[in-house]
Formats: C-alpha cells, sequence, structure tokens
C-alpha cells in the first residue's frame, strides 16, 4: 500500500502560493499543488474561477461559523470531501457489485494510471456544490 503513495511526484505535494483578493482585501494562500488542481476542478464545474470559488467558499464558512481560524486547512479539507463525494457517487453508481461484474477496486477509484485523480471522470460523477446539502 506505502509504495502506491511514496511514489507520488513530489510536485503534486509540493505547496505553490498564490494571491487571492477576499471581500477588497488581497490575501495569500499557501497550498500543495494537487490541492490547487482539485479546487480548480471544483471550480469548473461550479463554473467559475477557483479565486471565485475560494471566496464564495470564503464566505460560506465566515456565514456558517462565523470564524476561520484556518483557511488553508479548510480548503485542504474541502477538497478532500469533494474528492471523497466523487468516490462515494461513483461507488453507488456502480452497486450492487456481484462476483460475476469483474470490477476491480481499481475501476471504482477516479485515478489515472499515473495516481493521479481522474478529473474527468469525477466531473461526470459529482453534482454541483449548490447541489450537495452536507
Amino acid at each position: 500500500m506505502c509504495e502506491y503513495f511514496v511514489k507520488a511526484d513530489p510536485i503534486q505535494y509540493e505547496q505553490r502560493t498564490r494571491s487571492v483578493r477576499i471581500r477588497g482585501m488581497l490575501t495569500s494562500i499557501r497550498l500543495e499543488n494537487m490541492v490547487w488542481d482539485v479546487l480548480a476542478e471544483m471550480a469548473e464545474d461550479e463554473g467559475c474561477t477557483t479565486n471565485a470559488l475560494i471566496c464564495k467558499l470564503h464566505d460560506e464558512i465566515l456565514q456558517h461559523r462565523g470564524e476561520v481560524p484556518n483557511f488553508a486547512s479548510f480548503l485542504r479539507i474541502t477538497s478532500l470531501r469533494y474528492l471523497r463525494r466523487c468516490l462515494i457517487t461513483m461507488e453507488k453508481k456502480h452497486q450492487p457489485l456481484t462476483d460475476s461484474d469483474n470490477v476491480s477496486t481499481n475501476d471504482l477509484l477516479p485515478m489515472s494510471m499515473t495516481g493521479t485523480f481522474d478529473h474527468s471522470v469525477a466531473r461526470t460523477q459529482a453534482k454541483p456544490l449548490a447541489a450537495v446539502k452536507t
């Protein structure tokens, strides 16, 4: 199991800082490249830019919680929850599976052969954020 994870391309977990204007204030957010990629996919699904999605998430978490103590961590968890929702959606689509289906566990994962997330699969499976109540 660990071999799959340790062979990940280091560029995926390399951090990158981007400037985002939230409520008129310019702020810097430092996230791993893979998180930025997932946020970009989420934004595409929502029909907006990554910056617009980040602003929307910031406004909604402020409205819901009243504060955002660690916004970068919130964005990481948001991207993980998005990927998890994509996986659950795909699993539901493939259930019930029987032994005669000849489907391996890997067939249920939205991963490409290189071990990176296959956004084209997730895009066709996931509902827009606005349509999902969590």
